[in-house]
């Protein structure tokens, strides 16, 4: 801040000077003390100069005891998810609340490397909320798959003297760390002081000890309570996380406290463009919150100011002099239904529509990432030993993490093949970033088709094309559809495309306004309950299913992976 802004916003504070804006007869939820404070709040300069009895200003907007609160911050979450385009993510997530987030771009990186990191960084900017940044830890997570970049301690170093990257992205490679990798170890030391976040499911007893002993100091991975608990005690803040595909709230809440409320935050981590434009973002997450009985304050408190001092955010979090105007307007704060936003003390977002469009420039390189290597139908049988028992992934409903069963498969011309009557499906992921041509084979269980495939290039982390489906057919045709949009989501039956989503930028963000990207995640979704699909958010729960990094059995590129050992399943 200027002198000279410091010295105006301290006579405005005062009384000397009349504010830009006075929001006045407020009840404003405050975070620091955790309770319902009467007053008026003063901004100047997009920030806030006081509370208390203000009357002077340019503007002056009566709310007539309605709530004032903080903007909300989401605390881990990937653009990529929403396949919103950062222009169109901001126009879903402000009327929210969301006005502060912190995006781990692992996704973009992992195909586009850090000139796709930069990119994203740089629209950031122009959006009416504060998009902050951590440095992609695991590019790519393990060895175990292929990724169209690859991230050295000097890039994470370089990417640290960014403005607006905050400290390094989610450890995922929690092997690495626990066994003393020196590589995945020279990556935590380049973040030297700077806050490490974590990812660290099921990881308990001495090896969460080892794995927090870098002063790693977050996870948002906990799925189980006691889990939970023991990484509060060693020190951990404990993200809890209500996503598309992953629904930790309900379980993990009895887990806060008035002992360790303040170590707990709530964040969605990956959710999707229809899921925010019908249910909300962050301000999903607070409702469910105080539906199942905590505190609205603490909720708010959650969701904002333990964001901001984890991350070492000041002015953000609060309503207090100094800290930046970003407030909410709510008639009744145990409902959460946001009114009016404003983010610098300027109106952004009223009744759930934003009130602003901003333009962001193109980067053409970023649309030619789809090099899938030519195949024909008969690269997708599925070979093996001839044994009785095959390794299958098992869905566990809303959880990203997966169960490893065994079952007796269909077969034919000695072929393993899907068996939709008994819920086996193939599952598929095409190799997409260098045309190397691997195709990783194997069987999933709990999605419910019972004909047709659907698809998807978001693929965490690296983001290769990964397909379920109930015949060769459809699961060629999706993988075509989706190599023909340069990235995306596709649905066959047939033989036919029945519906499709492209997705060009790094073949994970879609050019579209928000309404017509949620239009077609729709169209996607009826296309797959049109098949028999019974799983919810089918493309999220898909999109983690080539995700080695969470247990217990997952698919890359390179064949079937058994977490826990890091090491590729022979079958």
């Amino acid at each position: 801040m200027a002198l000279s802004d410091m010295q105006q916003l301290i006579a405005v504070a005062r009384g000397d000077a009349p504010a830009d804006l006075v929001l006045a007869n407020a009840r404003i939820v405050n975070t620091f003390t955790g309770e319902i404070e009467e007053g008026s709040v003063a901004v100047y300069g997009g920030r806030i100069a006081g509370v208390g009895d203000y009357k002077e200003g340019r503007q002056v907007v009566d709310l007539g005891g309605r709530y004032l609160a903080p903007g909300l911050i989401d605390g881990h979450y990937h653009l990529e998810s929403s396949m919103l385009h950062v222009d169109q993510y901001a126009r879903a997530v402000v009327p929210h609340g969301t006005l502060a987030a912190v995006t781990d771009l692992h996704e973009v990186t992992n195909v586009c490397g850090l000139p796709g990191m930069r990119y994203i960084l740089e629209c950031g900017r122009r959006v009416p909320m504060d998009m902050f940044f951590v440095a992609p830890s695991c590019v790519p997570a393990t060895s175990l798959e292929t990724s169209g970049a690859r991230l050295g301690p000097a890039d994470i170093r370089k990417t640290l003297r960014w403005k607006g990257v905050l400290g390094l992205g989610e450890m995922m490679n929690f092997p690495g760390v626990i066994n003393g990798d020196a590589d995945t170890l020279a990556k935590i030391a380049a973040a030297g002081e700077r806050v490490k976040d974590g990812h660290a499911p099921r990881v308990m007893g001495r090896a969460l000890n080892a794995y927090m002993a870098p002063l790693i100091g977050s996870d948002h991975e906990t799925t189980e309570r006691h889990e939970g608990l023991e990484k509060l005690r060693r020190g951990m803040r404990l993200m809890i996380r209500e996503g598309s595909a992953e629904k930790n709230l309900e379980d993990l809440l009895p887990l806060v406290t008035n002992g360790n409320y303040h170590r707990c935050m709530l964040v969605v981590d990956d959710r999707n463009a229809r899921d925010i434009y019908h249910d909300g973002d962050v301000d999903a997450v607070v409702r469910k919150a105080i539906r199942l009985g905590l505190d609205p304050v603490r909720a708010v408190q959650m969701a904002s100011l333990n964001v901001a001092e984890y991350f070492r955010l000041p002015g953000l979090g609060g309503i207090g002099p100094g800290y930046f105007a970003d407030l909410l307007v709510l008639d009744d704060l145990k409902a959460f239904h946001i009114q009016q936003v404003y983010f610098r003390g300027r109106l952004a977002a009223e009744d759930g529509r934003p009130l602003f469009q901003p333009r962001l420039r193109p980067n053409p390189e970023m649309t030619r990432t789809m090099h899938i290597r030519p195949f024909d139908l008969p690269a997708l049988a599925l070979r093996s030993d001839g044994g009785d028992s095959f390794p299958v992934i098992e869905i566990v409903p809303g959880q990203i993490v997966t169960r490893w069963v065994q079952e007796r498969p269909a077969r034919s011309n000695g072929a393993v093949v899907a068996d939709p009557e008994r819920d086996l499906l193939k599952i598929v992921v095409v190799e997409r970033h260098k045309a190397t041509g691997n195709i990783g084979l194997g069987l999933v269980k709990g999605f419910g088709l019972k004909r047709g495939a659907i698809g998807t290039s978001i693929a965490h982390d690296s983001h290769n094309v990964v397909v379920v489906g109930a015949s060769d057919q459809d699961i060629y045709a999706v993988v075509k559809e989706i190599e023909r949009n340069q990235g995306g989501l596709a649905a066959a039956s047939g033989g036919v495309v029945v519906a499709s989503l492209s997705l060009p930028i790094a073949g994970l963000l879609s050019q579209e306004p928000l309404e017509a990207v949620v239009a077609q995640i729709e169209r996607l979704e009826k296309a797959a309950r049109d098949m028999g699909c019974t799983a919810p958010s089918p493309f999220s729960i898909l999109s983690f299913l080539a995700l080695p990094v969470i247990p217990e059995l997952k698919l890359t590129d390179m064949g079937l992976v058994d977490v826990m050992k890091m090491q590729l399943v022979k079958v």
